[in-house]
């Protein structure tokens, strides 16, 4: 039974799957296309999670957008055809949300990644019977910025922020979570850290997909502290 209003946001990458070879594989190329140095995938996976603009502006030393613009396009071309495939679900996150949702809370994946390759990613693995909704960012740059995308999703499905919890193994998650006066669960199996998570204000830590339905089921037993 689904309990009315209540709700779980998932991230995509870093949450529900491992994204890193695609992106990384793919930045890798749009440097090799711009004959700049490229970076070992190691040294590459704090750019899984944040927008990609950002990430380019730091990995070329250069805010031009006639040079970002480049790189964005360049990392596009590959990840749109191979990139998003290179990418694997977390062990026991499909148990996970299938239990969140067994719990009685609707569940949807907001992720700053493109609407678009977010869309492709969940029906290449058979996730969309498990998700009410995808929301994603637009090409023309809207909805990039988590907390105005968290927005936009609580207001189209008539949400309250008491009511959702936010999952994400990243710092944008649980500052984009915060803006919008909701809670968040930082996952440590992802990219981020449990510092980077607890520092920016994570109510709750899972190390592991079978953490969270438990996790969840806490945050809404207890009421959100008075401000």
């Amino acid at each position: 039974m689904t309990i009315p209003g209540r709700a779980v946001f998932f991230d995509l990458d870093g949450t529900l799957t491992d994204p890193k070879p695609g992106i990384t594989r793919s930045i890798q190329h749009a440097m090799r296309a711009l004959e700049r140095p490229i970076p070992e995938a190691e040294d590459l996976l704090w750019c899984i999670g944040p927008p990609i603009r950002p990430s380019f502006a730091r990995l070329l030393d250069s805010s031009a957008d006639d040079l970002v613009d480049a790189a964005i396009a360049l990392y596009r071309d590959r990840y749109a055809v191979i990139g998003l495939y290179e990418n694997a679900l977390y062990p026991g996150i499909l148990e996970a949300v299938k239990a969140v949702r067994a719990s009685g809370y609707r569940t949807f994946v907001v992720t700053s990644k493109l609407h678009l390759f977010a869309t492709r990613i969940v029906e290449h693995f058979s996730l969309a019977p498990l998700f009410d909704r995808i929301y994603g960012s637009e090409l023309d740059g809207r909805r990039v910025d988590k907390g105005e995308l968290i927005a936009y999703a609580l207001d189209e499905e008539g949400l309250r922020p008491s009511d959702v919890v936010m999952v994400g193994d990243r710092e944008h998650d649980v500052i984009g979570a915060l803006k919008c006066g909701m809670r968040s669960i930082g996952v440590t199996y992802g990219y981020g850290t449990e510092l980077e998570l607890r520092t920016h204000g994570a109510a709750l830590i899972a190390a592991s997909p079978f953490e969270i339905v438990d996790l969840v089921d806490r945050l809404f037993r207890d009421p959100p502290p008075s401000r």
